[in-house]
C-alpha cells in the first residue's frame, strides 16, 4: 500500500516535472529561431493537459442563497389582524327585505325634492333614506343578481314607509339594480317603475349619526 503511494505520488511529480520541461524546452527553440510544427504541437498539447488538471476557478466555493428569514411573530400578528378586519367589515349585523323607492335631494326642488340631504352629505351615488336607522349606516343593497353598497344619508320615504315602502335609493342605484342602466337624468329613473319589490338589504355597520338600530321603523314612528 505504501509503495503504490509512493509510485503515485512519483508519477505525479514527474508528469509535472516533464511538463515544465517540454514547455521550457519549446520556449528555448523559440529563442534559437521559430519553433517546428511537432513543439507547437506538443506544447498544445501539455497546456491543454495542465489546464484539465487544474480546478475551475471559483467550482465549488459559490456559497447557497441565504434563505428567506421566517415571518416573525409580528408580521404574523398584523396579517391575521388585517384579516380579522376585513372579515369584521364583511359581517352582516341586520338583514331583510322591502319594496324600494328612488329620490334625488339636493335642493332644488325637482320632483318635490324636500331639500338638502339631513346627514349634511351633499347628494350622490350610494347614498340612501332611511326612516329610522342611525345615519351614515352602511347598508348593502341586492336585486336581480346586482349589488350595491351605499350608507344612509337622508330621511326617507315619508309617508310610503307606513305602507312597508322603507328605503328610498338614489336614482343611480335604483336603476342599476332594476336593469344595470343608467337613468334618464339623477331625477328620473327612466323606466316607468318607480318601486322595486323584494329588495334584499343587509346592514353592515352602523352609523354613529341621528337614529334607531334595528329594524326599519315607519318615518315618524
Amino acid at each position: 500500500m505504501q509503495k503504490r503511494a509512493i509510485n503515485v505520488v512519483l508519477t505525479s511529480i514527474t508528469g509535472t516535472a516533464l511538463a515544465g520541461m517540454l514547455v521550457a524546452g519549446v520556449a528555448a527553440a523559440s529563442d534559437d529561431g521559430a519553433p517546428t510544427e511537432q513543439q507547437m504541437l506538443l506544447s498544445k498539447q501539455v497546456t491543454s493537459s495542465q489546464e484539465h488538471k487544474t480546478p475551475a476557478a471559483g467550482k465549488g466555493s459559490a456559497k447557497p442563497e441565504a434563505d428567506k428569514p421566517a415571518p416573525s411573530a409580528g408580521d404574523k400578528a398584523e396579517k391575521k389582524s388585517d384579516a380579522a378586519k376585513d372579515e369584521k367589515e364583511d359581517d352582516v349585523l341586520l338583514s331583510g327585505e322591502t319594496t324600494a323607492s328612488y329620490f334625488w335631494d339636493d335642493g332644488s326642488g325637482v320632483r318635490g325634492d324636500t331639500g338638502a340631504p339631513a346627514s349634511g352629505e351633499p347628494m350622490q351615488k350610494g347614498m340612501f333614506a332611511s326612516p329610522s336607522w342611525p345615519m351614515m349606516t352602511k347598508v348593502k343593497v341586492s336585486y336581480n343578481g346586482r349589488s350595491v353598497t351605499g350608507f344612509v344619508g337622508d330621511r326617507g320615504p315619508g309617508e310610503p314607509s307606513h305602507r312597508g315602502i322603507m328605503l328610498d335609493l338614489d336614482t343611480y342605484t335604483f336603476r342599476y339594480l332594476l336593469d344595470g342602466e343608467k337613468p334618464e337624468s339623477k331625477y328620473v329613473a327612466g323606466t316607468g317603475q318607480g318601486h322595486i319589490e323584494g329588495l334584499k338589504w343587509e346592514v353592515l355597520e352602523w352609523g354613529d349619526g341621528g337614529g334607531e338600530r334595528g329594524k326599519p321603523q315607519p318615518f315618524g314612528s
